[in-house]
């Protein structure tokens, strides 16, 4: 029995470079690889970053997830999907209070419920794909 796979990408220079898509489609279930705060090449509210390039700020911490959000609902309608198929994310954030903070009312927002059925779990990084990104959010859908 064949499995048909259907790749969908953003059209940014890492996906090329590190050599990956951000989303996949196998049987019913949508896997989006780990969305962070860009859109085009240029990164949405950057977090500030010292000379060594550690954050100084996790104030942005909501804005980039929102941007998380919108860049998976992008990516979802390509497959005739939505943030209302996901079942599970991961969110990886650079600072744990700080997306503790930011995550409730992200979340709630972007499904538009204030208990989305959708199951979730946090993990705190040291550092992400690019310094000034305080959150990147990994989805699992299923259709």
């Amino acid at each position: 029995m064949s499995n048909t796979k259907h790749a969908e990408v953003h059209g940014v220079p890492w996906e090329e470079s590190y050599g990956y898509v951000q989303a996949i489609k196998s049987g019913d279930t949508i896997y989006l690889s780990g969305q962070v705060s860009h859109e085009g090449e240029g990164i949405v509210a950057p977090a500030p970053v010292n000379e060594d390039g550690t954050v100084t700020d996790f104030t942005n911490m909501g804005t980039q997830m929102r941007q998380c959000y919108a860049n998976a609902e992008k990516l979802l309608q390509r497959f005739g999907a939505s943030l209302d198929d996901v079942v599970d994310e991961v969110l990886y954030v650079v600072d744990a209070d700080a997306g503790d903070a930011a995550a409730g009312p992200a979340r709630k927002e972007a499904y538009g419920r204030p208990d989305p059925q959708v199951a979730s779990t946090m993990i705190g990084t040291p550092r992400l794909a690019f310094p000034e990104l305080l959150v990147e959010i990994k989805f699992i859908a299923r259709v």
